[in-house]
């Protein structure tokens, strides 16, 4: 039996993955109308409307039922994964982290929290290019399963894998945070270009630019590079930079438009980590010694910076060589 933590549209459509294998799964959520849903109607209409999802899939608001459950989907926000973790029943299992982002006021990604939360839990991360929708539909998907125990990560592939679903092993689980977390932030900038009517040369620009960025910051934090080439960085920038379905860009695009982001953040019903993980980049990178021009304009417009002059302070910025 598999747990998932989060029942948002990212942990329905895995748990729908799993499920559709065969496996039985405990789905922990917080809203009481999203438990329901699912074990009367076996939908998820809140968060990933229009999937029917598999009958193996039972939903909870008690997070002590996953105390069954050997392996857990981790799909939590990034900034509440800490707290829910501190909260769950210990014991020793596997956590397969889901969430992308870097932890406010430490700066600690995703598997460093957790191993701090369960330190006798074995670790995992799965990331790269996944819109939910597609991967509950069945849709072809590629993702990256990062796992520093290669036997651990193979069982955990044939666990998780489908004939439309392929996780590709790496042990570079600091690569793969790092792209998952930094593809949202520039996911925005990506959004602004589009809402500001920038034009296609701009776009181009601005994701090769990140991801020379993310490439960077990941080094600097003791990732392999040609991690970063992969699903989990390159394959995630082009799908959260390249369509609206994305919340980071769609986010973008509104702000991009000149509507306040305050007003924003506020009233949208799903999370965009992006928008808690810029300011967080920022002050990373910056610790690190490494200059992200492109994710300090996002939190700077995140804080309510005016975008024409945030873009001109980009443009204006000293030419020099490429790297």
């Amino acid at each position: 039996m598999i747990g998932v933590l989060g029942g948002g549209a990212w942990g329905t459509a895995l748990a729908a993955v799993v499920a559709g294998n065969g496996a039985s799964v405990r789905l922990w959520a917080r809203e009481g109308d999203v438990v329901a849903d699912i074990n009367k109607h076996h939908r998820n209409t809140a968060f990933l409307p229009g999937a029917t999802l598999p009958p193996g899939i039972r939903a909870t608001a008690d997070l002590g039922v996953l105390d069954a459950c050997a392996t857990w989907l981790v799909v939590t926000p990034a900034q509440h994964l800490g707290r829910v973790l501190a909260g769950a029943p210990r014991g020793p299992r596997t956590l397969v982290l889901c969430a992308k982002g870097i932890e406010a006021g430490t700066h600690r990604l995703m598997a460093e929290v957790a191993a701090d939360a369960m330190p006798d839990a074995a670790l995992a991360v799965l990331s790269g290019p996944t819109f939910a929708a597609e991967v509950a539909a069945g849709l072809p998907t590629a993702i990256t399963l990062a796992c520093a125990d290669a036997a651990l990560g193979a069982a955990l592939v044939a666990q998780l894998a489908t004939r439309s679903f392929r996780p590709y092993l790496t042990d570079d689980v600091t690569g793969a945070e790092i792209g998952g977390a930094v593809k949202n932030v520039l996911a925005i900038a990506c959004g602004v270009v589009v809402g500001a009517r920038l034009g296609e040369n701009a776009r181009a620009a601005l994701l090769s630019r990140g991801y020379a960025e993310m490439l960077r910051f990941a080094v600097a934090r003791g990732a392999r590079s040609e991690t970063l080439s992969g699903l989990s960085g390159l394959g995630d920038l082009v799908l959260t930079c390249g369509s609206p379905k994305s919340r980071n860009m769609s986010l973008g695009i509104a702000i991009g438009e000149g509507r306040p982001a305050a007003a924003l953040l506020t009233d949208r019903a799903t999370v965009a980590e992006g928008a808690a993980t810029a300011p967080v980049l920022v002050e990373a990178a910056r610790a690190a010694g490494v200059e992200m021009p492109i994710a300090a304009a996002v939190a700077a417009l995140l804080a309510g910076a005016a975008v024409g002059p945030t873009i001109q302070q980009l443009l204006d910025r000293p030419l020099k060589s490429e790297r």
